[in-house]
Parts: structure tokens; C-alpha cells; sequence
């Protein structure tokens, strides 16, 4: 009895073995030795800024030869070269992206209505009244987005508005995510322009709240490429589809510097704008005229 159920047992594993044999050598997926190795070059941060969902299947796309060793932002020159030479392939170019900020209302130039006293990020801000700046869609400066960067590559500034370093910039899309009033956006350094205001309010009365806010005047549209800048809601908005088209003439007559050139990182030197006269008069910053509690 004893040996018939180990007779059994032993013929039911030695099926169920060959069973697994055989479904292993048909279903087996081969794997490019390759691609551990270039996943060990990368940085591992695995961030997404390459499109991928993290770092390994950005090394199975260049194995492949799908992909370029310059798609990775957080690589340096030195090991771009590093994993080209290995796979024996060019590094690629690659244009840089980095996040760009879609305000520029620091509190030298913006207004604020009442004082927020509560949890000090700008989501629990946010939830409050809109935080009480007087331009509703303004930063509110409490640096949500420089929390969320994990690489260091943005700080505050003195004037109440992130700085994105561009050196340490990757594109991850952590800071624009982060943001209650999707004022980030990640854009390539070659998108020279960029508007820096999201308000909703056409004309000079917007100006009672950020001197440096667009007043939908129109002027850049003039000045640009057919069909590069239109005026929608209240404010210009530029087709990047339309980018070849870009020239620095187009911010020349903005009236409040709500849409510049970038050559380089924003809000680099101290803002210097010439007083803006409209209905208001002269800008001057008042003091809060309540408090959110």
C-alpha cells in the first residue's frame, strides 16, 4: 500500500515536472544579456523624464536601438559616452527639457488681498480662499514644487517665485505635478518663448493685481509668426506646434513683460520692469486687507 501511493506520488511529480519543463522551453522569453548591463550605467533614479517607466526599460529600449543614451536627462556627457561606447553606437543630442514657470507675480510686483495663516503649503493654500493672492491664478509661494524635486534643482526666491536650476533639471514632472495651479510645465530650452501669466482676466483691470500679469493687449500676436501667439481667455497663448516660427520681436512691445525671451533660466537676476500705467495708475504693492485663518 505504502509503496503503490509513493509509486503514484513520484508519477504525478515526474509528470507535473515534465509538464513544467515543457512549458518553460515554449514559453520562455530570451533576454539581452546587454540589458542588465546598461541598466547598471544608468542612474537609476527612474523618474520617467526619458518617457519610460523607469530606468531598466529605458535600457531595454536602447539595447534595442530604439532609443538614443542622450534621452536620458539625468545621465551626464560621461556616461551617455560610457553606454554608447558599449553598445557601440552615437550618443545621440538630445534637447535639454527642463520646467519652466508660468508666472512671474512674485510679491515685488503682485498684490495680495488677505493673509493665509494655516497648513504652509500651497495645496492646503489653495483650498483656502485661493490662498489670498490677489490674482487668482498666481503662485502662492509656499514651495510645494521645491519639495517634490527630488534632484535639488529648484529653490525659492526672494521674491516669493521658484528658480529651476537647469544644470539639475531632469523633466521628471514631480513639481508639475505638485502645483495646485498648474503653473509648471516642462518645456525644451529651445522654447524660447514663454508666457509668464495664466490669468483669465483680459484688460488693464488685471493689472490692479500683478503688474506683471497679460493684459490680452495683443501686441505680441502682431509681432510674431502667422499664426505662433493668439489671445484665448484672456490671455496669449503660444502654438509650440508653430515654434520655428519664434523670434525675440515678438516680447519687444509687451507692454508688462508677461511674455519673454528665455535663453537661458528664469527669474535669473532681480525683475526689472518700468512702472505700468493704466485706470489704476502706477503700481504700488498695499498691504493685506484681511486674513484666511
Amino acid at each position: 500500500m505504502i509503496l503503490t501511493s509513493v509509486l503514484i506520488l513520484g508519477g504525478v511529480g515526474l509528470v507535473f515536472a515534465i509538464l513544467i519543463a515543457l512549458a518553460n522551453a515554449k514559453l520562455k522569453v530570451w533576454e539581452d544579456p546587454r540589458v542588465d548591463v546598461v541598466s547598471g550605467m544608468l542612474p537609476g533614479a527612474n523618474c520617467g523624464a526619458c518617457g519610460m517607466p523607469g530606468c531598466r526599460a529605458f535600457a531595454e529600449k536602447l539595447v534595442a536601438g530604439e532609443v538614443k543614451p542622450a534621452g536620458c536627462n539625468v545621465a551626464n556627457d560621461a556616461q551617455r559616452a560610457e553606454i554608447a561606447g558599449y553598445l557601440g553606437v552615437d550618443a545621440g543630442q538630445a534637447v535639454k527639457v527642463v520646467a519652466r514657470m508660468l508666472c512671474a507675480g512674485g510679491t515685488h510686483v503682485s498684490r495680495r488681498q488677505a493673509e493665509y495663516r494655516g497648513l504652509p503649503t500651497c495645496a492646503a493654500a489653495a483650498a483656502v480662499a485661493g490662498g489670498g493672492k490677489g490674482c487668482a491664478w498666481g503662485c502662492l509661494g509656499l514651495a510645494d514644487c521645491v519639495r517634490s524635486c527630488t534632484f535639488g534643482a529648484m529653490r525659492m526666491g526672494d521674491d516669493g517665485i521658484p528658480i529651476v536650476d537647469l544644470e539639475k533639471c531632469t523633466a521628471c514632472g514631480d513639481c508639475v505635478e505638485a502645483c495646485p495651479k498648474d503653473l509648471l510645465a516642462l518645456h525644451p530650452v529651445d522654447h524660447h518663448l514663454l508666457v509668464q501669466c495664466r490669468n483669465l482676466v483680459a484688460g488693464d483691470a488685471v493689472l490692479e493685481d500683478c503688474r506683471v500679469a497679460c493684459t490680452a493687449c495683443g501686441k505680441c500676436v502682431m509681432d510674431a509668426g502667422p499664426g505662433l501667439i493668439s489671445v484665448a481667455s484672456g490671455v496669449a497663448v503660444i502654438d509650440y506646434a508653430s515654434v520655428a516660427l519664434q523670434e525675440p520681436m515678438a516680447v519687444e512691445r509687451c507692454p508688462t513683460g508677461a511674455i519673454v525671451w528665455l535663453t537661458g533660466a528664469q527669474f535669473a537676476a532681480p525683475a526689472v520692469r518700468m512702472p505700468v500705467s493704466g485706470p489704476q495708475g502706477a503700481y504700488s504693492a498695499p498691504q493685506p486687507t484681511g486674513s484666511i485663518s
